[in-house]
């Protein structure tokens, strides 16, 4: 009987190997794929960019605040707080919320998510004023999303006006590019339009340039947030990955496996240069290197104390903060 249990222990250990492969299966990823799934959509209803895992510093705490998304548009930019709620909702009279039946445990409860939001958005303001960005009032707002298809809310009526559930989210319609939808209201609709491009430009450069979560995609539309710590692997390919670090690079793609036999599969990693270069520019330098597909990059995911492996194999793309 042991030695079926060991041979069973063996085969399982390959099959994780070769085709499971590392850890995506212990991987909790629907939260932070809800978070990508919400910017992508958001971009395609109202244009924009949308800037997803910011880390923004609070000079009060001296620590970094996480904000899910944020929207800029042509006249205002949104924070999008995104929680992936489920189950039968109601909001307690601290402001609270309680989620019951959400199918993993029968209770949950949770902090205000609007007085979260709020303070997060002052967060960022403050950030964005330090970094010589002052916006006028009105011009950053808030919401939460719930994209979650289990979120059902009990006595509705109750919820405040920066909620967007889940109906509510999956009934929102695609906007023409000059307008707005009832809560993107475009706080300088009307004002000069030199003025607005100067805000607008600012508050991209400096949030594309802020601190974040660094980010893999991985195989299957999943997304891991967290921070790259190296590659792994035989030593001729971790050299030829040597110059792939965040000082130099801010983005990696895989492309497809080129077969030599299994054992010396190679992949084609392409990696963009970090530009350095003053703010409005928008050209990149991208560059080649062939590795082996058994080739590992450590992460830490974001709220984890365990370093996960991924072959690169299973990783479509890498983004690299600054």
């Amino acid at each position: 009987m042991w030695v079926e249990i060991f041979c069973g222990l063996i085969i399982y250990r390959l099959c994780r190997r070769f085709f499971w492969e590392d850890d995506l299966l212990e991987i909790e990823t629907s939260d932070t794929d809800a978070v990508f799934s919400v910017a992508n959509r958001l971009e395609k209803l109202y244009g924009g960019k949308a800037y997803v895992g910011l880390r923004i510093p609070d000079a009060d705490t001296g620590s970094r605040q996480n904000i899910d998304v944020v929207l800029v548009n042509k006249g205002e930019a949104v924070v999008i707080s995104v929680k992936n709620f489920s189950g039968f909702t109601t909001i307690n009279g601290n402001g609270s919320w309680t989620c019951e039946g959400d199918g993993r445990h029968k209770t949950v409860h949770h902090p205000d998510p609007v007085a979260e939001a709020k303070q997060k958005t002052s967060i960022l303001e403050s950030y964005l004023e330090q970094r010589g960005v002052p916006l006028p009032e009105g011009y950053l707002s808030y919401k939460i999303v719930i994209p979650h298809s289990k979120f059902r809310t009990i006595h509705s009526s109750y919820f405040p006006p920066e909620v967007l559930t889940h109906d509510q989210w999956v009934h929102m319609k695609p906007e023409p590019k000059c307008l707005f939808s009832g809560w993107i209201k475009g706080a300088f609709r009307g004002g000069k339009k030199e003025l607005q491009e100067s805000i607008q430009e600012k508050l991209n450069f400096t949030l594309s340039t802020a601190p974040m979560w660094d980010r893999l995609q991985l195989k299957g539309s999943k997304y891991v947030r967290g921070e790259f710590l190296e590659f792994k692997g035989n030593q001729e390919d971790t050299l030829s990955l040597r110059n792939i670090r965040r000082s130099k690079v801010s983005h990696l793609i895989v492309q497809k496996t080129s077969m030599f036999g299994l054992a010396h599969s190679k992949l084609q990693i392409l990696y963009c240069a970090r530009d350095y270069r003053t703010e409005g520019s928008s050209s990149s330098e991208w560059k080649e290197v062939t590795v082996r597909s058994s080739s590992e990059l450590l992460f830490q995911p974001e709220n984890s104390t365990k370093v996960r492996k991924f072959k690169l194999s299973s990783v479509v793309s890498m983004s690299l903060s600054a």
